[in-house]
């Protein structure tokens, strides 16, 4: 039988739960890490994602939690939303109210998941919002990660934005450059040898953000751990 969810989660009794769970070490945390904690709890996710798990998926309740405007709140929201659910509609709904990494991430990471999201990814690297276009590279690297049957010209094909984009010195979006030429690195030795090339054509730049770009993507893809996991992922 499908999963019926729990009509005790109300909007009020999640948000009192998420008030007495929070404490202020971990909002000063996420402080650290560059999240906005104005209207934060501080709740780390290993709390949330029991939490989500308990409540069972709920759009309904996503959609108010989501416009409470609480962060724990909105985590949750992408926590309680079924990649199904999640049209592109809705995601690009809620990524214009967002200001923080984390709740870019997570909701890309429920949006990779979807087929077809991928179609997303010009737009929202033309964006000139620092999370918007931060946003399509996170896509980016999840969708190398769980978009199983996604051909590799997909991923061939983002190289030309994240070559555009490496130049864009905003922590959050060079930082998500990066991951997303790693994780296509990552995903086949094909890729790996077209995401190297371009890493070290970076890291070679003349500009000082696509050569920090370049060079933290060439490390990784470099690395002896990488290398021995694709050499024995194309062997199977």
């Amino acid at each position: 039988m499908p999963h019926v969810p729990d009509t005790t989660f109300t909007l009020e009794n999640v948000l009192n739960d998420l008030r007495e769970a929070g404490t202020e070490p971990n909002r000063a945390g996420m402080a650290r890490f560059g999240i906005e904690t104005d209207r934060a709890f501080g709740v780390p996710l290993s709390v949330l994602r029991p939490l989500a798990r308990s409540i069972g998926p709920s759009l309904d309740l996503a959609r108010e939690l989501w416009a409470s405007g609480f962060h724990e709140a909105r985590l949750l929201a992408i926590l309680l939303t079924p990649p199904r659910h999640l049209a592109p509609e809705l995601a690009l709904q809620w990524l214009n109210d967002i200001n923080s990494w984390d709740l870019c991430d997570q909701l890309m990471n429920v949006l990779a998941r979807r087929a077809g999201s991928n179609e997303l990814v010009p737009a929202l690297a033309a964006d000139e919002r620092e999370f918007v276009r931060r946003a399509a590279f996170a896509l980016i690297a999840w969708r190398a990660v769980h978009a199983k049957t996604a051909p590799e010209s997909e991923f061939l094909d983002d190289f030309p934005l994240i070559r555009a984009a490496a130049t864009d010195e905003r922590n959050f979006v060079w930082k998500a450059v990066h991951w997303a030429l790693r994780q296509i690195g990552k995903r086949s030795l094909p890729l790996h040898g077209a995401a190297l090339a371009l890493a070290e054509d970076l890291a070679a730049s003349e500009n000082r953000t696509a050569r920090k770009v370049g060079n933290a993507a060439a490390r990784e893809l470099s690395s002896e751990k990488v290398l021995n996991r694709l050499n024995k992922a194309a062997d199977i």
